[in-house]
Parts: C-alpha cells; sequence; structure tokens
C-alpha cells in the first residue's frame, strides 16, 4: 500500500458536549514532517459555532384591520375592530361618559393605537410606563389594556378633583400639578389640552343630543296597535214598576 508523503490529511469530527454547554468541534490533521519523513498528527478542539437562542417579548398591539387616514395606514376608525365597542363598555364599567373616553382618545393619539410621543407615552390613550403599570397595563399597545387602563385613571382623576376640567389637566400635566396650583397648571400645553378635549367632548354631546329619540321596540308598537279598545260601559236606565188594570205588575225601562 503506497502512500504519499506530500499529500495532507484532514479529518474532522464534532463531539456534542452537554446540553446546556456549546458542541466541540474536534479537528485532526495529519502532515507529512518535511525534515524526518514521518506522520505528524495534530489535534485541535474549538467550540461549534451554534447560533443563540434569543426569547424575545414582541409588543404586538391586538390585530386591528388597517383603515387608511390621512394617508396613515396605522391610524384606524373609532368602528374598527370592535374599538366602539371596547371604549363604551370600559366607560360605562367604570362610571365614565364614553363620550368624553372618545375625545380623550381623539386628542391624544386620533385613534392610532402605536402613538408614541418624544416623552415616551404611548397607544391609544398616550401612557407613560408608570401610569400603565399603576392601572394594570402590561402591553401599552395592546388596545384592551390600554384603553382599561386609561380609562381606570381618567375615573382615579374625576374622583380626585371632582371637576372634569381639573381631571384632564392633571391626566395632562399630572394630579401634583394640579394638587400645587388648585387650578388648570400655567402651562401651554396642559391649557392647549384642556381645551382641545373639553371642545371635543361639548361637540360630541351636542350632537348627541341633536340626534332624534330611538324608536320604540318594534314589539311594543305592534302590541300598543292591535290591543283592541275597552269599549265604554253604557249608563245605567231606570226602572219603573207599573201596575196594570188587570192588577199585573210590569217592568218598564225609561
Amino acid at each position: 500500500m503506497s502512500f504519499c508523503f506530500g499529500c495532507i490529511l484532514a479529518a474532522s469530527l464534532v463531539v456534542p458536549a452537554a446540553a446546556a454547554e456549546p458542541a466541540l468541534r474536534l479537528t485532526t490533521t495529519v502532515r507529512a514532517d518535511a525534515r524526518t519523513g514521518r506522520l505528524v498528527r495534530t489535534s485541535v478542539v474549538t467550540p461549534h459555532s451554534v447560533r443563540p437562542a434569543v426569547q424575545s417579548r414582541t409588543l404586538a398591539p391586538t390585530v386591528i384591520p388597517p383603515v387608511l387616514v390621512d394617508s396613515n395606514p396605522r391610524k384606524v376608525s373609532p368602528a374598527a375592530a370592535g374599538l366602539t365597542e371596547i371604549i363604551e363598555q370600559t366607560a360605562r364599567d367604570n362610571s365614565v361618559d364614553p363620550l368624553l373616553v372618545h375625545s380623550v382618545i381623539r386628542v391624544e393619539s386620533n385613534y392610532d393605537p402605536l402613538a408614541v410621543s418624544p416623552k415616551g407615552a404611548a397607544g391609544l390613550m398616550q401612557l407613560i410606563p408608570a401610569t400603565a403599570r399603576r392601572f394594570g397595563a402590561a402591553n401599552r399597545f395592546d388596545v384592551r389594556e390600554n384603553i382599561t387602563a386609561g380609562v381606570k385613571y381618567l375615573k382615579y382623576l374625576q374622583d380626585m378633583f371632582k371637576d372634569d376640567r381639573l381631571a384632564l389637566a392633571a391626566y395632562n400635566a399630572g394630579e401634583g400639578a394640579v394638587m400645587k396650583y388648585k387650578d388648570v397648571p400655567p402651562y401651554l400645553e396642559t391649557e392647549q389640552y384642556v381645551y382641545k378635549v373639553g371642545k371635543t367632548y361639548g361637540d360630541a354631546r351636542r350632537r348627541q343630543a341633536a340626534l332624534p329619540a330611538p324608536p320604540k321596540p318594534a314589539d311594543t308598537v305592534q302590541a300598543q296597535a292591535a290591543a283592541p279598545e275597552e269599549p265604554k260601559p253604557e249608563p245605567l236606565r231606570q226602572l219603573d214598576v207599573v201596575t196594570g188594570a188587570d192588577g199585573r205588575v210590569v217592568l218598564k225601562t225609561r
């Protein structure tokens, strides 16, 4: 059996390590020594390249069909994906006027569930991380969690200040600022915010008041139409007792 000393023989063997450690690669190389002519074996152990498994939690919002508004595909209409139902149900559960919640969302994010302000407020009701944690929103971009936490915070402020105007000021500037000034803080942003939300809310209430009264249920109307009119009782007629020529008694009515 002939062997070419000028040839280089290399073999690779992958040795799996423990499950908690990366695999090892054992590389063995056989070369011919130029001076002695003998075969020289060299083994090198190197870690096998393994891509680490990355586990990350993606804060994805509740799936909402995008509605193209003002060329912004992220902005949605209030009626999309049941937003109106979520807002109204959450508002009723917390004794807050749904129109006020809509007005806050309109001014805060204009119904953009992925909106983020320069100060780090996020989502439909623009919650900062501290407020989100305080009122139970783990994911500020989740529509239901964001609305629920925002409405609870708004209700908390209403109960604290007993005045929607001050509650809105505190929603924007924090309750500490309102307590300090005992009024809307003299911050231009807060003054404009209270005005915008108040105007949006007032306009919404006027539009609602102008709507015609909802019709009565069809079954009620039909039942009223089908019910026969009760007959009026006839007046009592007087009874006369008359004795005839033959002595018999005869009863007559007038």
